[in-house]
Order: C-alpha cells, then sequence, then structure tokens
C-alpha cells in the first residue's frame, strides 16, 4: 500500500512538472520585441498572406498601385484597432501575396531591440549598444546601419553640426554624429 501511494504520490510529481516546464516554454512572444530575423510576430520569412492572420486584432491597410507595371513597392500599413500606427511593411514583389516581407519601417516606439533601442532612442544609445557598421550621406540625411539587428537608424541633417549638413560627399565616421542626435527612422531589412 505504502509502495503504491509512493508511486503515485511520484507519478503526480513528474506530471506536474512536464505540465509546469510545457507551459513555461510555450509563453507567447513578445509582439513588440525587434531582433536580426524577428519584429515582433513577423520574421523574415513571413509572406504578405499572413499579415491578416498575424494582426487578427489590428487594421492592415494595402495601396495597390494604378499601373501594375510601374513595378513600384507598395507599402502596406499595420494601424492598432484604436488608430495608432504601428508599421510600414514593404514586400519584395508587388501585387504578390506570397512575396515576403523585405523592410520595416517601425513606427511605435514599444517595439525596441534586447538592448532597449527604439524609435525614441539617440545616436549614443545605439553606438554604446552596437557596432556601427556604416554611415551612408545623402541629401537630407545621414543613414546608420547596423548589421547586428540588420537594421539602420535614419537621422536628420539637422542634428549634425553646420559643417556636415551640407557636403554629400564628406564621408561621416560614426565618431562625428552627436550623442544626441534623434532618430527619424528605424527599419528593419531582410
Amino acid at each position: 500500500m505504502l509502495k503504491s501511494k509512493m508511486k503515485n504520490t511520484l507519478f503526480t510529481a513528474l506530471i506536474s512538472a512536464i505540465l509546469f516546464s510545457s507551459c513555461a516554454n510555450n509563453s507567447a512572444p513578445d509582439p513588440f520585441k525587434v531582433t536580426k530575423n524577428h519584429i515582433g510576430l513577423l520574421n523574415d520569412s513571413t509572406q504578405v498572406k499572413e499579415l491578416d492572420a498575424i494582426f487578427t486584432n489590428d487594421s492592415v491597410v494595402r495601396y495597390v498601385a494604378g499601373d501594375e507595371f510601374i513595378g513600384s513597392i507598395n507599402t502596406i500599413e499595420i494601424f492598432e484597432k484604436g488608430g495608432k500606427k504601428l508599421l510600414n511593411l514593404s514586400p519584395k514583389r508587388t501585387l504578390d501575396s506570397t512575396s515576403v516581407i523585405s523592410s520595416i519601417n517601425i513606427i511605435d516606439p514599444r517595439y525596441n531591440t534586447d538592448k532597449n533601442i527604439s524609435i525614441l532612442s539617440t545616436y549614443k544609445d545605439i553606438s554604446e549598444s552596437y557596432k556601427i557598421s556604416k554611415v551612408d550621406n545623402l541629401i537630407n540625411f545621414i543613414v546608420v546601419s547596423v548589421d547586428e539587428i540588420n537594421s539602420s537608424f535614419t537621422i536628420d541633417k539637422k542634428e549634425l553640426p553646420a559643417s556636415m549638413r551640407f557636403d554629400m560627399g564628406m564621408t561621416i565616421d560614426p565618431i562625428q554624429i552627436p550623442g544626441k542626435a534623434k532618430i527619424k527612422y528605424f527599419m528593419v531589412h531582410w
């Protein structure tokens, strides 16, 4: 009888441990976490046709260009039901529901990386958290690339010293960018 009770107790403890560990492992992913291959529930192999299922509680807005022969990328916007814009998605191929997403412009500040970088971060936050891969000097902006997380951060040249704003041929070294420079766009590219 004692042996039977011990077996039942051991069996119950074993089943409880299995259930507890399976519940802990099945926790939902953070819908606002940005990593190299994921943004919330999106990943680098998510197809356009899957967006409605992924964003069931949100609004997915697709714009279709008037002429399919233009070949331009159609932006897909994601809004919360309350109207707050979350993301702009660009598929690799236009008018193809099987196309994967190639780039994502993060609008909502709740999206952040493991190192707490979001659209509200400054250049200093980025440079202290990640290795800067390159800096591109454009007409009105600079684009700071971070290969570690497949991301780029656009900074308005108004955030730079006057001597760096007007020379597009100038090579900008990452140490020349002021730490307080604000991010205008946070993009992830797959």
